[in-house]
């Protein structure tokens, strides 16, 4: 059994790892481990548990800005926010659920670890984009801080962004400043049911282009819509294509008619109100719709129009369930179990329609057996070599986690 460790402090975790860095010794780095299945298993000889790591260190609402240490839950810093009318910005998802966990263990750092992003990045951009700063442990054992609580442009790398989406491969997360926002007066779905894939990303891209300011905008196919907890999208068996609408009531109400005046010759649209279309948009963040199955998972990025397309391809190969989001650019896809997960049929499908391909769901033999991650191109690859022999040169800092030689 690995040794479990949990470091309270800034410099516990930097004596930690100079320690292991001194001995060549690999560590599984974690937040609150609700992403530990997806990636290759790290191989280590300890787990470092950032949970210890607690405390919201600054808010200043009048700013928008706040600083969480890496161990807070998203769901303590999203109550934090909520008592104040606001919240973050990207809509971070949880995938514990989704991987066999409870709802709500996930980390703030874990989030800006990995750049996951929920249905809002569509209007307001991923994690990534919200980061202020960050204070982090390298490879090396060193305590680095980088950015603040406003957002300047400099000379140099952007460290923090660098960091984010490294999967804790570079350096561990002890504390990140971000970008808040204000909550909307009002939520309303707009929701059109039986269309198919391709009639249903035209649907909403045509939208994302209006002026009405659309902050969601998901396509669901018939049978992952039949395990939506939401009775309103469930749809009566059918697929549902819906787009969010966030303002005051009487701005909703407007936007609502010309969208529907808009789309009428798509079929009869239905407007789901607020408390129902904030539970909706709750399970997209779980991916509710993909949940109750151990079949492989992938999390494909596209071009929004390219997504029925590399859908449709895919499904050539083999039988596919698909929900899409970001208007047809993310795409979840399920496949049936099989030695490699699908992946050689998807990576032919994506080399041949572009895009990234991220192996969600699959047994550990699986994943430790196939590319989880997107393969990199050659020049991509010398950068994050680099990249890691700058911040980790020990290469002890989960090992092998997003590819099997770093």
């Amino acid at each position: 059994m690995k040794t479990l460790l949990r470091p309270a402090a800034d410099w516990e975790l930097a004596n930690i790892i100079a320690d292991a860095a001194a001995r060549r010794l690999p560590l599984e780095v974690i937040g609150g481990g609700t992403k530990r299945a997806m990636g290759r298993p790290v191989q280590s000889a300890a787990e470092i548990s950032l949970r210890g790591m607690l405390g919201i260190m600054l808010y200043e609402p009048n700013e928008l800005v706040m600083s969480a240490r890496a161990g807070c839950t998203v769901a303590d810093v999203e109550q934090q926010l909520a008592s104040r009318g606001q919240m973050l910005p990207f809509e971070p998802v949880d995938l514990g659920p989704l991987l066999g966990l409870d709802a709500g263990q996930g980390t703030i750092g874990a989030v800006f670890a990995t750049n996951l992003s929920g249905a809002r990045r569509v209007y307001s951009g991923a994690a990534r984009d919200h980061l202020l700063g960050v204070k982090a442990v390298t490879g090396h054992g060193e305590l680095v801080r980088s950015g603040g609580r406003v957002m300047k442009n400099v000379t140099g790398y952007d460290v923090a962004r660098g960091l984010t989406g490294s999967w804790g491969t570079l350096a561990a997360l002890t504390e990140v400043t971000f970008k808040v926002v204000p909550r909307p007066e009002a939520t309303a779905t707009l929701a059109i049911f039986g269309l198919p894939d391709e009639i249903a990303i035209e649907v909403l891209c045509k939208a994302m282009s209006t002026p009405y300011e659309i902050t969601g905008a998901a396509h669901i196919q018939q049978g992952p819509a039949s395990r939506l907890w939401s009775t309103p999208i469930r749809g009566g068996g059918k697929a549902a294509t819906v787009m969010r609408l966030e303002a005051p009531e009487k701005s909703i109400a407007y936007r609502a008619e010309k969208l529907r005046q808009l789309f009428k010759a798509y079929g009869e649209m239905q407007v789901v109100d607020t408390q129902p279309s904030l539970e909706f948009w709750q399970e997209m963040r779980m991916m509710t719709a993909m949940q109750g199955s151990t079949h492989p998972l992938w999390r494909i990025s596209t071009s929004p129009k390219l997504g029925p397309a590399v859908v449709a391809a895919i499904a050539r190969y083999t039988p596919v369930e698909a929900v899409y989001d970001w208007s047809g650019g993310l795409v979840w896809v399920e496949v049936p179990m099989s030695a490699d997960a699908g992946a050689t049929d998807i990576r032919r499908v994506i080399a041949l329609h572009g895009g990234h391909a991220t192996l969600v769901r699959a047994d550990a033999a699986v994943r430790n057996s196939v590319d989880c991650f997107h393969p990199l191109d050659p020049g991509v690859e010398r950068l994050t070599r680099r990249l890691k022999s700058t911040f980790d040169p020990a290469g002890i800092l989960n090992p092998g986690r997003m590819y099997a030689t770093m």
